[in-house]
């Protein structure tokens, strides 16, 4: 029996034992990483030489450089001085788009694009559309030029739009409503 409560003790002194880190087999150096990262930094300047190329060739339209990244002119400005208000967080705003090649081959024509009520940055919407609404005021049409990583990215729309495909938004915007404790629609 002094045996038995022997070993059980000896057992449990050694069963305390705090476990011990396990290191990995292998390590990566984060190399794949930085490759990636200097593919996709090298992508965006092609598409932004690519872009600029084609607004080059369209001397009559004056573009603006957005600090998002993106570029755009207005096809209507408001020049009604009461209409100074933007979008902000939260805001419903109801507006049409439609959506062109950079080349302006269109890929979603008026009307394929239903009139959307957007709540602002609280539903999914695109990177560039959602920071270019914010430009724009009631009753401006505007055409945006977005680069892939502004647009679609990587997957596309999974419909029309390809990957890393640089896009032409031209956008309407035809209300805005100020934020209201209403559930937002999807």
């Amino acid at each position: 029996m002094r045996i038995l409560i022997a070993l059980v003790f000896i057992v449990s002194i050694v069963g305390c034992k705090s476990p011990e880190a396990r290191y990995p087999v292998s390590q990566n150096s984060g190399s794949y990483i930085d490759e990636s990262v200097e593919r996709n930094k090298e992508m965006i300047a092609q598409e932004e030489d690519y872009i600029k190329q084609v607004m080059g060739k369209n001397t009559d339209t004056e573009y603006l450089n957005s600090a998002d990244g993106f570029w755009y002119y207005y096809n209507n400005k408001s020049t009604d001085s009461t209409n100074t208000r933007t979008p902000e967080f939260g805001d419903i705003v109801v507006f049409d788009y439609t959506i062109s090649s950079i080349e302006g081959e269109p890929i979603y024509a008026e009307g394929e694009k239903p009139t959307r009520e957007y709540a602002m940055d609280k539903e999914k919407l695109f990177t560039g559309l959602r920071q270019g609404l914010k430009l724009m005021k009631t009753g401006e049409t505007v055409t945006f030029l977005f680069p892939s990583h502004k647009a679609f990215g990587y997957y596309g729309d999974q419909e029309k739009i390809g990957s890393n495909e640089p896009i032409t938004a031209k956008v309407t915007l035809h209300e805005i409503k100020e934020e209201s404790n209403q559930e937002p629609k999807n």
